[in-house]
């Protein structure tokens, strides 16, 4: 296997890179709390889409709206533990980082829960 002069890894096949990423997930599930409400949102979201026939175009939002959460608070996860790699001690950039990142996660999650109040209140009324 050759190393990239940028990178410490040996290269992989991309079904090697695979791996990799599913490991990354699979570790941010079972360690971080988020990720784990997430999932459970998830579940419920996606049993809810199924049990009201939601329409093709609602379900690509849904799916959206899942995906990118789970994606951002990948990012959010990667980014904390980066900081906390490079530094133990409290400095004010690691604390932005830190927060910005929340932030950006913070934003995502309202914006979901408002795409699903848009497609689900009009069910749940007619229910």
């Amino acid at each position: 296997m050759s190393m990239d002069s940028n990178d410490k890894r040996p290269q992989r096949s991309w079904l090697g890179t695979f791996s990799n990423a599913f490991a990354g997930i699979l570790v941010a599930l079972k360690s971080e709390k988020n990720m784990k409400s997430h999932l459970f949102c998830s579940i419920i979201v996606l049993l809810v889409s199924y049990y009201f026939s939601i329409t093709k175009m609602e379900w690509l939002f849904i799916l959206i709206a899942i995906g990118g959460m789970f994606a951002l608070e990948l990012v959010n996860t990667a980014i904390e533990r980066v900081v906390d790699l490079v530094t133990a001690e409290y400095h004010p950039l690691a604390k932005q980082a830190k927060d910005m990142a929340a932030g950006a996660v913070l934003i995502y999650a309202v914006l979901s829960i408002a795409i699903g109040i848009f497609i689900f209140f009009p069910y749940i009324q007619r229910f």
